[in-house]
């Protein structure tokens, strides 16, 4: 076997590769030959089908498989001799014809940069760090009463708060919608489900009343012949309720998976769960801080396009519907952002691996439970990622990135960043 290497770019390969086309002939006899005894076919006798028929019916067939076969064997052997790390399956080229007694092919594929040496020690670091408080898991019992609220219906004027259902027709030079009649819609007046100038318009009504006022509807409504215009809109108000807030008492508890209805045991539940998100959104925080100053420090890091148009496809991916193909041109913009991500992702695992940091299954199996908590059945979760190794693999990662950055805040220049638990779990950029 004969092995040449090309570099067509910083990181890209060529390897050609040549072995002798008797060995690929010898291959194709003997596989030929097996199936002789093997193959069933009308008209013979198990074992008795003449080697010129089954040459006619399935010659093509076993040359692509053997040649397909010989590519992958003599491709891991050039590889391993020539110490190349392909990060991908590489792209094939050849006829798969002899040529001077041997059968050629090209491999292109990109490989591993050569990493820097990480000075993790220069690095500056912001560690959050934050507790879960008593008037947080007061409000998120005010928050479960809200989810749990029911509406009565009231004879008075609307107010904030209260449940309105009402039509409406709206209507802007020769444009009307809808065509004719009323549409039907409803809403809580202060919620944001609706814009603020139709629930100005809604606040003040009472069950029966109809009415006509101008509404300036928002540039991004999601009627285009509305948007950004002054419309006349005719509103007949249904009805009005008012919300019934459940007090928080031993049956509300019991909502909540607490048998005996004790309060005290409802709090401390609520608690686990805040302190449980808490941990993982600190954590999220910590590796994002982490990354971001791993790939500003090495941002002139050669990386594999590949890896970087991967990345951009995933994060685009995520900015259209389930199912749909990003447009070109989201992918595009992605690109910036998705280099950075895959220069600290190899930046951190060759962090992992110079430092020999090995996974801990303590802590897969803890984060692995701390998933299945958060269903009903929580030993059937634990099964599907005992049973899956690919999700099991994703859990693995995510707790080896925890992991690195948590080691990379131990070495670094690292400062504590006092927050609460609102700050850390809704951010105002968000």
């Amino acid at each position: 076997m004969q092995v040449s290497v090309e570099n067509i770019g910083s990181l890209e390969r060529k390897l050609t590769v040549k072995f002798p086309a008797e060995r690929f002939e010898t291959q194709v006899s003997a596989r030929i030959a097996e199936m002789g005894r093997t193959v069933r076919l009308k008209g013979f006798r198990p074992g008795k089908v003449p080697t010129t028929v089954i040459k006619q019916r399935f010659g093509d067939q076993v040359r692509g498989e053997v040649l397909s076969d010989l590519i992958g064997s003599t491709l891991r052997e050039a590889v391993q001799q020539e110490k190349l790390q392909p990060i991908a399956n590489p792209s094939i080229d050849t006829t798969g014809k002899p040529e001077n007694g041997e059968i050629a092919y090209t491999a292109t594929f990109e490989i591993m940069p050569e990493f820097p040496q990480v000075d993790v020690a220069a690095l500056e670091i912001k560690r959050p760090v934050a507790e879960v408080s008593d008037a947080d898991i007061d409000k998120m019992l005010e928050t479960l009463r809200q989810q749990r609220r029911s509406f009565d219906e009231v004879d008075r004027a609307s107010a904030d708060g209260d449940f309105v259902m009402f039509e409406y027709s709206a209507s802007v030079d020769d444009y009307r919608f809808p065509a004719e009649g009323q549409e039907r819609a409803g809403s809580v007046l202060g919620s944001g489900t609706l814009f603020k100038a139709l629930d100005e318009a809604l606040t003040g009504r009472k069950s029966g009343e109809s009415f006509e006022t101008d509404v300036l509807f928002p540039e991004d409504f999601r009627n285009e012949q509305l948007a950004g215009k002054n419309a006349k809109v005719s509103f007949s108000i249904i009805k009005v309720q008012e919300p019934k807030l459940p007090e928080i008492d031993a049956e509300f508890a019991k909502l909540f998976g607490i048998a005996d209805g004790d309060l005290e045991t409802f709090r401390k539940e609520v608690r686990a769960n805040l302190e449980r998100e808490l941990k993982a959104a600190l954590m999220g925080r910590l590796k994002s801080e982490v990354a971001e100053k791993l790939a500003v420090t090495h941002a002139d890091l050669d990386v594999p396009k590949l890896m970087v148009q991967s990345e951009a496809r995933n994060m685009a991916a995520g900015s259209v519907p389930q199912g749909q193909q990003p447009p070109p041109q989201l992918i595009e913009a992605a690109m910036p952002v998705a280099r950075q991500r895959v220069i600290a992702g190899l930046l951190m695992g060759e962090i992992a691996r110079k430092q020999e940091i090995r996974i801990d299954r303590k802590r897969v199996a803890e984060q692995l439970a701390a998933i299945a908590s958060t269903y009903e059945e929580p030993e059937k979760v634990i099964e599907l990622y005992n049973g899956d190794p690919q999700l099991m693999s994703g859990l693995q990662n995510r707790v080896m990135e925890d992991q690195v950055a948590e080691w990379v805040a131990e070495h670094a220049t690292t400062t504590q960043l006092d927050l609460t638990f609102d700050e850390v779990m809704r951010p105002v950029s968000a």
